[in-house]
Formats: C-alpha cells, sequence, structure tokens
C-alpha cells in the first residue's frame, strides 16, 4: 500500500515507565513488566514505536509525552469521532535528518482504516507541526473508502493507488478543474519524483501553494486544503485563489475550517 506524506519543502523516543516497588500491607511487590510499543524499520522514520488507537482516540500501550503531545493535536484537528472511523494506528519515529515529517497509510486490504505516522524530530515546530497535520487531514478526508471505491476492475474517472474516486469525490472534482487541463504533462497521480514535481512546479509556479503541492493531484489537494484552513481567504483573482475557492464553495468545508480553526485557537 502507498504512503501520502507531508515533506519538507526547499533515536526512537522510547516508551518509559517509571519502576517503583510499593509497599502494601507490609509487603513489597514487584513491579509490573513495562509495557513497551512493538517496533520496525522505516525506510523514511528509522525505528517506529507502534500504538493501537481503541475507542475515543486513546492509544495503547501509553506514550511519552512528546508522541502524546503530537497524537493530542492530531485529535484536535481530526476529532475523535472521525478517528474511531477510520484510524486504527498511530507511529511515531525521530529522524531529525528525513525530509518526511508525516504520512498516513492504509492499513490492510483496503482504504476503510489508516495509520498516521509522525516524526517527532519536528515535534517543537508548532507552526510545522500545525500544518502538517492539518494536511494529513487533507489525505484522509478526500482518501477515504466514502470516497474511493478499493479493487475496482475499471475506474472512469481518476485512478489511485488506494481506489477509484467515485464521481461526486472531492479529490476527482479537484482533478477536473484543476489537473485534467494538463493532459499528459502534468505528474501522473502517483507521482513521488521530487524532481518531476518540482519542474512541473516552475512551470506553472502561479498555480501552486507550495513546490510539494506540484507533486501529484493528491498533494495539490492536501497543501491546498491547508492554506485553505490556515490562512485568510485570498482576496483578487489567481490560480491559487481558484484552488482556494474550491474549498470555499464546496459544502460543509468551511464550516470544516471553522471547527478546526478553532480547535487549534485560532479564532
Amino acid at each position: 500500500m502507498s504512503r501520502i506524506a507531508a515533506r519538507r519543502h526547499s533515536s526512537t523516543v522510547p516508551l518509559l515507565a517509571a519502576a517503583s516497588l510499593i509497599a502494601l500491607t507490609g509487603c513489597t511487590v514487584q513491579p509490573s513488566p513495562e509495557i513497551r510499543p512493538e517496533t520496525f524499520e522505516d525506510p523514511d522514520l528509522g525505528t517506529v514505536s507502534v500504538y493501537e488507537v481503541s475507542s475515543g482516540a486513546s492509544l495503547t500501550p501509553t506514550p511519552d509525552a512528546t508522541a502524546q503531545s503530537v497524537w493530542d493535536l492530531f485529535v484536535d484537528v481530526v476529532t475523535a469521532t472521525e478517528i474511531d472511523e477510520m484510524v486504527v494506528e498511530y507511529d511515531t519515529g525521530d529522524a531529525p535528518d528525513s525530509e518526511t515529517l508525516a504520512y498516513v497509510t492504509p492499513v490492510g486490504d483496503d482504504n476503510s482504516t489508516w495509520a498516521f505516522a509522525a516524526n517527532l524530530a519536528f515535534a517543537n515546530d508548532e507552526d510545522l507541526l500545525r500544518a502538517t497535520i492539518v494536511h494529513e487531514y487533507g489525505h484522509l478526508i478526500s482518501l477515504s473508502s466514502d470516497e474511493l471505491e478499493d479493487g475496482a476492475t475499471t475506474c472512469e474517472t481518476l485512478d489511485l493507488s488506494e481506489g477509484c474516486a467515485h464521481e461526486d469525490a472531492a479529490i476527482y472534482a479537484f482533478h477536473l478543474d484543476f489537473w485534467n487541463s494538463y493532459g499528459d504533462d502534468a505528474p501522473d497521480a502517483d507521482n513521488d519524483d521530487p524532481d518531476l514535481a518540482y519542474d512541473f512546479f516552475l512551470a506553472h509556479e502561479d498555480a501552486f501553494v507550495s513546490d510539494y503541492a506540484a507533486t501529484n493531484v493528491t498533494e495539490d489537494f492536501a497543501e491546498s486544503f491547508t492554506t485553505f484552513v490556515l490562512e485568510d481567504e485570498p482576496a483578487g483573482a489567481s490560480p491559487v485563489a481558484d484552488k482556494l475557492a474550491f474549498f470555499w464553495e464546496r459544502e460543509g468545508e468551511p464550516e470544516r475550517r471553522d471547527r478546526i480553526r478553532s480547535a487549534l485557537g485560532m479564532d
């Protein structure tokens, strides 16, 4: 399965539990074994700790303070209700030399459940972390099983590695409005070549909110969504303003923006 990442433009944090002896009715009780998360090696984030997401967006085992603070911000942006519906795993690494800030990736055989992974090396950069989490939320709302059909034998809309876009999917509407006219000149929908993306950005610089947005239509959607949420509504006409108007004019998105900004203490 693919991963949809947020990257920077132009040692795992361990789970430590305090162990102590407890005196109880004159007897010494040995501490319970420390519960540590499972780990795996990730090419972008190094050694990654894995936490299971349970009802109410709770985590098992309990993460350390840094991992918990990033998760709490993710819950604020996405909401516990939406997390319960589609996020089943939280992964954390600590890779200060990596370009990857975070990513979401489907879990299992379809895109109905997801993992959210965060690079804790950047947890102290509040503005960057905030933008990164909103970006990943943009992926979740545009690539969920409500928006795409996984395993379709043919696709007459927009064919992504995560599935075929439904005719009323936001990502398909975004593609028709802003990417369809590029034809074969644009990076394909699953492109992850940064050099190709940057060349495309330079050729259409006034149409993208960032160079990373030119990677493919899904990254453009997520980057534009992030700008829509975190910045003021643009005044005047421009290709970028048109992309932001896509969200301002789409049913439910201004309300979603207000909710996120309120949760982030921005309004």
